[in-house]
């Protein structure tokens, strides 16, 4: 096998374009260890200020309510004004977010501290269209590949980093990584250019349940978003759809999942960074060594489907576990779901996106997915409080069994040889 099959050989491009896919690649992973070192203790810290499982669900959510609220706008801005001052923008917003994480001693700050952190992490689209201008067409699945692995070398960092740091102060996190993040700024700053845009066109239709549709034509942004509601059987529609539900069952397991932890096997914030960090592993060699490779065998609507199963047997067995080593081995489901769900639909959905609308057209994206960021933690929060502590996993598993159905309805005799293009701020 050749290295330009390699997963993990890097993308063979001019070096002008190596160097702004290196600096972008050592951006976000700072950007990610500072985001993971505070979201595993934030349960934690919320329940000390008196937070119900359903305020803490709410917390979490407040995230995704900023993410949809700003995401549609940051793609579109940087497709107006450029990459790299979005980028830079999203970066100081995290700054902010992070230092009133650290000087949070209510509930109020502690929301305030999330919504400004949402506003500052909407910026997925962004990063993806930077790398859309950078890179050549044939090299950027390869190139998203890698920013990939590095997010998920930041997961695998960054909790730890927040757990070790509450030894010194339950503020020390959230101000180291407001300091972390503003070094990341000055870098970006100093060392990520402004890429060339391209001229291309768009790319060709992808068939589904519906048949194959034409690429899309620049339309507004309401009319976009309000087209994968009119026409849900339409193949980008679909897929946004798996996308969306997928990730609200993934993100309400996540919302009470300190929580469950913390009451079942008495996790605390000192050590809640090593399960996030095992999780973070396993997901780092499913996207750096297996994801491309399955893909190859297997075609990006049959790891879409291999990626559902995963998430149901996950959320099936993960509550069910007796003891940390049996929760260990079905926890390996998570990780490995999420590396083959969430970047294969992405990419099946970015081959329907002209260059000149990238940046939209994964804000759009990504707005299903705030609402399901948001909606997911909020009604999971509920059920942890109300009825059980292990029905939200169950309830989310239904979900999931949802999106395997609709996976079944994805037409897969197209199968592309090259690797799937995933998003650099997946769930890992």
């Amino acid at each position: 096998m050749s290295s330009r099959s390699s997963p993990l050989s890097p993308p063979a491009s001019n070096p002008a374009s190596m160097r702004q896919l290196w600096v972008l690649m050592a951006t976000v992973f700072v950007d990610m260890i500072g985001f993971l070192m505070v979201l595993p203790l934030l349960p934690f810290y919320a329940k000390q200020l008196g937070a119900s499982a359903t305020v803490v669900g709410a917390l979490v959510s407040a995230f995704a309510f900023a993410q949809l609220a700003t995401s549609p706008f940051w793609g579109r801005l940087s497709d107006r004004y450029g990459r790299r001052p979005l980028i830079l923008m999203g970066l100081l917003s995290s700054a902010a977010a992070y230092v009133l994480f650290g000087l949070a001693n209510s509930l109020w700050l502690l929301f305030a501290s999330r919504l400004v952190q949402g506003a500052g992490g909407a910026t997925t689209g962004v990063v993806q269209a930077y790398v859309a201008d950078a890179v050549e067409p044939k090299e950027r699945a390869k190139a998203l590949g890698w920013l990939t692995a590095a997010t998920s070398a930041g997961v695998m960092i960054g909790p730890l980093l927040g757990s070790f740091t509450t030894y010194l102060g339950p503020h020390a996190p959230g101000f180291l990584a407001a300091g972390l993040c503003l070094l990341n700024a000055l870098s970006a700053w100093l060392w990520l250019p402004e890429p060339k845009r391209r001229d291309e066109t768009g790319a060709q239709p992808i068939a589904g349940a519906a048949g194959a549709v034409p690429a899309v034509a620049r339309q507004p942004l309401r009319q976009a978003m309000m087209g994968v509601l009119r026409h849900p059987t339409a193949p980008v529609s679909a897929l946004i759809w798996i996308y969306s539900i997928g990730m609200m069952a993934f993100m309400a397991m996540n919302g009470v999942l300190a929580l469950y932890l913390a009451q079942v096997f008495q996790v605390s914030e000192k050590t809640i960074g090593w399960y996030y960090a095992y999780v973070g592993s396993v997901s780092l060699v499913m996207r750096g060594l297996l994801l491309g490779p399955a893909v190859r065998r297997f075609g990006e609507v049959g790891v879409t489907r291999l990626g559902a199963v995963a998430l149901v047997l996950g959320l099936i067995t993960l509550p069910l576990a007796p003891n940390l080593p049996i929760l260990a081995l079905t926890a390996l489901f998570m990780p490995i779901g999420t590396a083959l769900l969430f970047p294969a639909t992405t990419a099946l959905v970015s081959s329907l996106a002209p260059r000149s609308e990238t940046g939209q057209i994964m804000g759009v994206q990504q707005s299903f997915g705030g609402v399901a960021r948001m909606l997911g933690p909020l009604w999971a929060g509920f059920v942890f409080q109300k009825v059980g502590v292990r029905y939200p996993f169950w309830l989310a598993a239904v979900l999931m069994m949802g999106v395997s159905v609709l996976t079944r309805r994805l037409d897969d005799g197209k199968k592309p040889a090259a690797a799937p293009v995933p998003s650099p701020v997946e769930p890992s």
